[in-house]
């Protein structure tokens, strides 16, 4: 069974607090945005009750740029933080590259085929992003690794993107934490949409989307870097271009590739994690019922009565209560074991097939390389076989990649896996 599914956290640090039981508003921000008070005392101090009910000042950021921390919050939600802090439990990591040896081949070219590593608890963003062997170059891969990157980009501009990556390292201090999705309102419990380019790939459709999905969607998405600001970018405009059909021809009209194969020549896409582009797909069946803190974040009370959404980020299947709570309101009178096996049924269908066409993916690889060794093809017949092979590897890491292994929209997933199957044997066809 594939480890990411233990981690699938499709609750990019989506901290929401007790008093938003339904889908909060949203709203984006430039950096700016302050925490609106609930009450001022007569000294001008700010101070706003906390989920039990007892009133302490409200924080203020002690860093130079602004952000208000995790910690800084916690004397007001000491609940919330505890179960923030509680991600750090979460610190296995698996080697992808020893569990699937495949990629060694599919991703030969970058270095994703020689350090992959499952994910971790989000606490552990800024550390694991400093300590991968992948190189870094720019900062923009700090996107969705700590709230002052962030920060930084909203209050200075795109041309962070381009600054380098130990520069920039230097001043983030945070993993991802509460201003990612509520800037620095956590006491209003509104949540806020601080990447700026989730707001403008979404358009006039950002309202059609619950914010608790937006949050998460931040970083649960797929994205390519700009190839001239280097700027972290999102393959569409609006929801009805968010399908892989869509993407995949977003990607082959402007030429775009991540990498290319050394050995066969074929400019790749390397697919990201597209959860929100899954998760919003036809056949996302849960869509218009939960929210991704809906299954990922349980509500649950403290010792001494008060009620709170955890911030700490799970499988739905590791924790009964929630499937309890969220998953039996729709299957009313389907015991836990059932709902667990429905669940785990689809999960290994998908896993099962996944693997079966990475093999298939491996093998055209493979042949195609040695067709290129050989001499026997024109530079046309290559390039026509290069393109299928694209296209194919395009529609299976769509599918790889996404932390759900089916759960999220398993009828997208196997739409994915039969494309990728379809392309894999039309490309063998065309070899001599």
């Amino acid at each position: 069974m594939k480890s990411k599914r233990i981690l699938c956290l499709m609750a990019a640090s989506l901290l929401l607090l007790s008093a938003c039981s339904g889908p909060a508003s949203t709203q984006t921000t430039s950096g700016d945005t302050t925490a609106a008070p609930n009450e001022t005392d007569a000294s001008g101090t700010t101070a706003a009750e906390t989920p039990g009910n007892v009133t302490v000042n409200l924080p203020t950021a002690a860093r130079a740029n602004g952000v208000i921390s995790a910690e800084e919050w916690s004397e007001m939600f000491p609940e919330i933080y505890a179960s923030y802090m509680a991600n750090s439990n979460n610190s296995e990591q698996i080697d992808h590259t020893v569990e699937y040896p495949a990629i060694k081949v599919l991703y030969e070219g970058m270095a994703f085929n020689q350090y992959y590593n499952s994910a971790r608890g989000h606490v552990y963003t800024l550390e694991d992003v400093n300590a991968t062997g992948r190189p870094h170059v720019l900062s923009n891969c700090l996107t969705c690794k700590t709230p002052d990157y962030t920060a930084l980009v909203n209050s200075t501009g795109v041309e962070v993107y381009k600054m380098e990556f130990e520069e920039v390292m230097a001043q983030m201090e945070e993993p991802i934490s509460c201003y990612n999705c509520h800037a620095n309102e956590a006491n209003t419990g509104k949540l806020v949409v601080t990447h700026q380019y989730l707001t403008d790939a979404m358009g006039s459709d950002i309202g059609q989307v619950n914010a608790a999905v937006l949050s998460c969607a931040q970083c649960h998405n797929e994205y390519y870097f700009d190839p001239e600001t280097k700027a972290t970018t999102l393959p569409y405009s609006g929801l009805a271009a968010m399908h892989p059909d869509e993407i995949l021809k977003y990607y082959n009209e402007m030429g775009f590739s991540d990498y290319t194969n050394p050995r066969t020549g074929t400019q790749m896409i390397k697919v990201q994690h597209p959860e929100f582009e899954t998760y919003m797909g036809e056949g996302g069946v849960i869509k218009n019922d939960f929210s991704c803190a809906g299954c990922h974040m349980g509500r649950t009370t403290s010792d001494t009565g008060v009620t709170y959404t955890s911030h700490e980020w799970t499988s739905p299947l590791k924790n009964e209560a929630m499937i309890e709570n969220s998953c039996q309101s729709c299957h009313d009178g389907v015991q836990l074991k059932e709902l667990v096996e429905f669940v785990t049924e689809i999960q290994e269908q998908v896993e099962g097939r996944t693997i079966k066409i990475a093999d298939d993916l491996v093998a055209l690889t493979e042949k195609l390389a040695e067709a290129v060794a050989s001499g026997d093809y024109t530079e046309d017949e290559l390039n026509a076989i290069r393109a299928v092979n694209r296209d194919a590897q395009f529609y299976w890491d769509f599918v790889f990649v996404e932390n759900s292994e089916g759960a999220h929209n398993s009828k997208l997933s196997n739409y994915c896996l039969d494309k990728a199957e379809t392309l894999c044997a039309e490309a063998m066809g065309m070899f001599k």
